[in-house]
């Protein structure tokens, strides 16, 4: 009986709680659901634009887009970070911490998205861009005209993991003073100690976000294969 009182009262204890810090996050979380939009938004136009230099046929644009690739891929996203918000004012370069926190995470998913994109680019039969060719478009409007559209409703899928991931890692901004949900987490429990509920409450709120993310993807794929019929 005990025992049972005990784990009522824990329950009681974590509910309360969490109860009296959800509404403690809402600044955290809408720092965050910024990070991630400005953060998603520069990212795919960064990766559309390698995407479609790789595909050229400069090889000199092409070395270039394979080295910022490689670099990125290569690199943990944390030390991008720290690279962006601490290293670059040693050289003269200042930028305060939300423009830093949304480059270093533009960065890191236009390397990404890039690949999605090269990929959904390459799978679209070379015939269609030939059948413009012959209509008279150029390669640059065919392209835009008929490439790139079959080109995205294909890359959906991946691209809304990506976008899910960058959510995530927008937890990582917390490192370079970006009151973001996961930093508040963290002063929440340094001055409470009551760690695992208000960790659990920053949890919540992650997976409602990416919860939400995922049904609006999936109603825009669904969306774009009803137009294909």
């Amino acid at each position: 009986m005990d025992t049972l009182t005990g784990f009522y009262d824990s329950v009681i204890a974590f509910l309360a709680t969490v109860a009296t810090f959800v509404p403690k996050f809402i600044p955290g979380v809408w720092l965050t659901l910024q990070l991630a939009f400005f953060s998603i938004l520069i990212g795919t136009v960064i990766g559309l634009f390698v995407a479609v230099m790789k595909l050229s046929q400069n090889k000199f644009l092409i070395k270039i887009m394979n080295i910022y690739i490689t670099i990125i891929r290569g690199t943990p996203l944390l030390l991008q970070l720290y690279f962006i918000f601490y290293g670059l004012p040693s050289m003269g370069i200042m930028i305060d911490s939300f423009p830093s926190a949304v480059l270093g995470l533009a960065l890191h998913s236009g390397a990404y998205i890039s690949e999605i994109f090269r990929g959904a680019i390459e799978s679209v039969d070379y015939g269609q861009r030939e059948a413009a060719r012959s209509l008279g478009m150029t390669s640059w409007q065919a392209t835009q005209r008929i490439i790139l559209p079959q080109a995205f409703k294909r890359s959906i899928p991946a691209l809304g993991n990506q976008f899910i991931m960058a959510v995530k890692d927008s937890s990582l901004a917390s490192v370079i003073t970006i009151t973001e949900t996961m930093l508040l987490a963290r002063q929440f429990a340094a001055a409470t100690f009551n760690v695992f509920p208000i960790f659990f409450t920053a949890g919540a709120y992650y997976l409602i976000i990416t919860m939400i993310l995922t049904k609006l993807l999936s109603k825009l794929e669904t969306k774009l294969k009803i137009n294909e019929r």
